[in-house]
């Protein structure tokens, strides 16, 4: 069963995906396959998952963690400054 997710991305993954956020209707269980339904739907979003962090609801979580309705999603690149 299909439910609303809603995602942020920064930095680089916003270039690639071409958006800031976005509200999606999915069935993947956690992070890792939402994301991996993402680069299916923004085809530029190629930045690899094993370097991203997540925050679910404002609170870092594993990728594999479950996701429920009306979680709100943020994928974080690794940032360095200087």
């Amino acid at each position: 069963m299909s439910r609303p997710i809603h995602v942020r991305f920064f930095a680089i993954l916003r270039e690639q995906a071409g958006v800031s956020t976005l509200t999606l209707d999915t069935v993947s269980p956690d992070a890792a396959t939402l994301y991996a339904e993402l680069q299916g739907r923004c085809p530029g979003l190629t930045f690899p998952v094993a370097l991203l962090k997540v925050s679910r609801n404002e609170a870092y979580v594993d990728l594999t963690t479950p996701l429920a309705a009306g979680d709100r999603v943020v994928f974080i690149p690794p940032v360095a400054g200087g």
